[in-house]
């Protein structure tokens, strides 16, 4: 399977991508690249391989998502350079 110019200008339009007539003549010879690649795939024989459905046999090694307090309201606000009350206080940054 291969590819001409005019259906890599297309895939490029839709892409958004501007080529040049040197970058053109690269990216289709890599694209041709690619498909011939996917075209030897093909060939290969797989009708006794099971699909690959997860990478390892591991099942949820993460520890458990569980909720807890690190640090107060009052030990973080403690070293604030300015607060008010319960809030850090910051400059301005919207007009």
């Amino acid at each position: 399977m291969s590819t001409d110019l005019a259906t890599l200008r297309q895939i490029a339009h839709l892409s958004r991508l501007e080529l040049t007539p040197d970058k053109e003549q690269q990216m289709l010879g890599d694209l041709n690249k690619i498909l011939d690649w996917v075209d030897q795939l093909r060939q290969l024989d797989t009708t006794s391989v099971e699909p690959l459905i997860h990478l390892s046999h591991e099942i949820n090694v993460l520890r458990p998502d569980q909720a807890e307090n690190s640090v107060s309201h009052a030990e973080g606000l403690r070293n604030a350079p300015r607060k008010d009350s319960d809030y850090f206080r910051v400059p301005k940054v919207l007009e």
